[in-house]
């Protein structure tokens, strides 16, 4: 049962996406992968992810699941593009209906259906799947958004946003159904692991005096988070709460978001042969 890991980190966003595969089965899966947006000319790339396809295809692995750890709001989603391109099935939580019934309203279509075709997995709270002859639980870890999940994957926890470094802190619970004290209830279910659980973040920003990124920690190491370390659910929300108050909105959070609900699908091309995104004005 080995299972390898390999992290491609992207500087544009700080976002580290894993390519994880079994040694034996040679089955692979992939975890957040990043669509690359310059948002001042709207241009889109794929390299980044055709460089985790490409690390795939040297490896000599068959990509089984495309798995996104929630609707990311600092980047763009390419699990639809690497599904189209391998085969690979697409995951998200179950929850994701639940963003897309705040956004599709706030992008200018309160009358879109709830639409989850563009996903073939919804995966609820504690539902399992396999990967070689390891088998990856996935946990609801709400609080960032009301979608967030954990995949569970040997010793590995693949937290998404909800845990960064222990010297950076937690995520912010200010996005529409996000909330701190939901997030400090999923935080405790992670550091309720046993502590040697390796804990794989979603990004790295890089706190002042660390030089260099990283992305792996423990669940022992987390119990000392500088957000967490000595806290009380009571203490934490007023700190998260107040921490919240202060920030902005990502950079990217409009293109991101009406397409990452959507498993990181493009809306349709137009009759003049392009692709528009929506920016709604004073919204945020």
């Amino acid at each position: 049962m080995m299972i390898n890991t390999q992290a491609f980190f992207d500087t544009k966003t700080n976002t580290v996406t894993y390519l994880v595969w079994h040694d034996e089965s040679r089955e692979a899966l992939v975890i957040d992968p990043v669509l690359d947006y310059e948002p001042h000319a709207a241009r889109l790339d794929t390299y980044s992810a055709d460089g985790v396809i490409k690390a795939v295809e040297d490896k000599g692995l068959t990509l089984t699941w495309v798995l996104d750890t929630h609707a990311h709001a600092d980047h763009l989603s390419a699990g639809h593009y690497i599904r189209e391109k391998t085969g690979a099935k697409l995951g998200i939580g179950a929850h994701i209906e639940q963003v897309q019934s705040f956004f599709h309203p706030f992008f200018g279509a309160p009358n879109e259906p709830i639409h989850t075709e563009t996903f073939d997995a919804l995966f609820k709270d504690g539902q399992t799947f396999q990967l070689g002859d390891n088998t990856v639980k996935v946990l609801f870890t709400p609080g960032h958004t009301a979608a967030c999940v954990t995949y569970l994957i040997a010793d590995m926890a693949f937290v998404g946003d909800t845990l960064f470094m222990p010297d950076y802190g937690t995520a912010r619970a200010d996005f529409p159904g996000g909330n701190s004290s939901i997030l400090y209830k999923s935080i405790q279910k992670i550091l309720s692991l046993p502590e040697t659980t390796r804990i794989m973040v979603g990004h790295d920003y890089r706190p002042e005096g660390r030089d260099v990124h990283r992305w792996e920690s423990t669940v022992a190491d987390q119990r000392k988070n500088i957000h967490l370390n000595g806290k009380t659910e009571a203490d934490y929300v007023e700190m998260r709460d107040a921490r919240d108050a202060t920030l902005s909105a990502p950079r990217l959070i409009l293109p991101a978001l009406q397409v990452n609900i959507h498993g990181g699908a493009l809306p349709p091309v137009e009759r003049d042969g392009h692709i528009y995104l929506k920016i709604p004005i004073n919204r945020i």
